[in-house]
């Protein structure tokens, strides 16, 4: 990593890529009515596929057989996140999409913290989380539900994966391999639902959302977690909703009550006392250098 990628702290690059992901998400629901979903997912990790194979050369050479588990494991958590977390926001609010989602990477962060104050912090950005989203003020979608569930366990894979596989190869190697086996994975599911309603003006549009997710974020991602704990990522990502939130405001003009504020300040409160400590030492990587 050179000397101006170290001098930005962690925790920017993660906000960074929260903002990315969630902008990108938001801009995906124009996609759905046509394309549907799945086929959203499919066709914008597709062409994050492609871009990646664009930047960097799949580290094939430097492949192991002990690498295996942990590269397809993560192409399979992307591939499960961008599926389930579209086929929610058809279904559910964005807010309370995301908001349940975060229970994923909230888990890990309470897991593998130590003490009562690991499990503090991820417990104050719950109750951020809930004062954010309201569940209790309408009815639910227990498809959506699902669906969001699904997602939260392929976003703490995700959490767990990228830190692995990010340590193991340099630059964007690991992604160059784990995004087309997302896309792969997605392809017999995506591809039918898509297909009969693919233009080239929705592949233009896919491929520009493909740069906001999966591309930038899961780069970003991947750079932060080589010098953070898993406890101050997971905690850290209880802003992803606060972040969808204010993008609301300025956006789609939403008004937030009070009660959304208090749950802003907590979250930013549970994110901002996870990174005391939440370093981690970087790690050497032991496959040849990958061209970015």
């Amino acid at each position: 990593m050179t000397t101006s990628n170290r001098a930005i702290p962690p925790w920017a690059l993660t906000i960074a890529a929260m903002f990315s992901i969630q902008l990108g998400s938001a801009l995906s629901a124009g996609l759905m009515p046509t394309l549907g979903p799945i086929g959203t997912a499919w066709l914008r990790l597709s062409m994050g596929a492609l871009i990646l194979l664009l930047l960097a050369r799949p580290p094939l050479k430097s492949l192991r057989l002990r690498d295996a588990p942990a590269v397809l494991g993560l192409g399979i958590a992307v591939g499960l996140m961008s599926v389930t977390f579209l086929a929610a926001m058809e279904r559910l609010p964005l807010g309370t999409a995301v908001a349940i989602e975060f229970l994923g990477p909230l888990s890990v962060a309470a897991l593998r913290g130590r003490g009562v104050r690991s499990l503090v912090l991820p417990a104050t950005a719950l109750a951020g989380v809930l004062l954010l989203t309201e569940p209790w003020a309408g009815e639910v979608d227990l498809i959506g539900v699902g669906f969001a569930v699904m997602g939260a366990v392929g976003w703490a894979a995700y959490v767990l994966l990228t830190q692995k596989v990010g340590d193991r190869f340099s630059g964007i190697g690991g992604l160059a391999l784990t995004i087309p086996i997302a896309a792969v994975v997605v392809t017999p599911f995506g591809l039918p639902q898509a297909l009969g309603h693919i233009t080239w003006e929705l592949v233009a549009v896919a491929a520009a959302l493909a740069v906001l997710i999966p591309v930038l974020p899961y780069i970003l991602e991947m750079r932060a977690l080589r010098r953070m704990t898993h406890t101050a990522f997971g905690t850290l990502l209880a802003l992803e909703p606060a972040i969808g939130l204010l993008l609301g405001m300025v956006v789609l003009a939403q008004s937030p009550s009070a009660l959304q504020f208090a749950g802003i300040l907590l979250v930013i409160f549970a994110g901002a006392a996870a990174q005391r400590g939440g370093r981690r030492q970087q790690q050497l990587h032991t496959s040849a250098p990958v061209q970015a």
